[in-house]
């Protein structure tokens, strides 16, 4: 029965190969669950993936370092759903427990589907590169109270 359990496929180890291989520690919660923290263009950004093996669904959030007391709920709102309009794969949310934005993202997996290194990795670089986008924006409506369609507006137009 043990051998058993360790020839089922988790996809948890293969994250935290994607990340030993980019020099980046890991902190790994259970056996379905690993948490890293990455430096970001911005600020560090907290990367948590779950792996739900009976949905055969692994999850990922990325955590944007921006706390902020007295948050204005509806701009905040506002905010997600304009930005989320313009994505094709996961969706911003306000974690209101840490007071900070998260987006989040999940992958099935299907049972004969292994060594999903590349497929992790473009899931990690989409998350990555979509959380470094919206960090200026959720940082002038967060901490500058900027209105979320004057912070969606380029930067040269502002």
């Amino acid at each position: 029965m043990f051998a058993e359990k360790l020839s089922v496929y988790n996809p948890i180890d293969d994250i935290e190969c994607l990340f030993a291989h980019r020099q980046h520690s890991t902190e790994r919660r259970n056996q379905n669950e690993v948490v890293v923290e990455i430096s970001g263009r911005w600020d560090n950004m907290l990367l948590f993936f779950a792996w739900e093996e009976k949905m055969r669904c692994l999850h990922i959030s990325c955590l944007l370092n921006l706390e902020h007391e007295n948050v204005n709920l509806p701009s905040i709102f506002e905010l997600l759903a304009l930005l989320n309009e313009d994505l094709w794969l996961g969706y911003f949310s306000y974690w209101e427990e840490t007071g900070m934005p998260i987006f989040k993202h999940s992958l099935f997996i299907g049972e004969n589907e292994h060594n999903l290194t590349d497929k992790l990795s473009q899931l990690l670089n989409i998350a990555i590169t979509e959380c470094e986008r919206a960090y200026p924006i959720f940082h002038a409506v967060l901490k500058q109270n900027i209105s979320p369609r004057r912070a969606l507006l380029p930067v040269t137009l502002m």
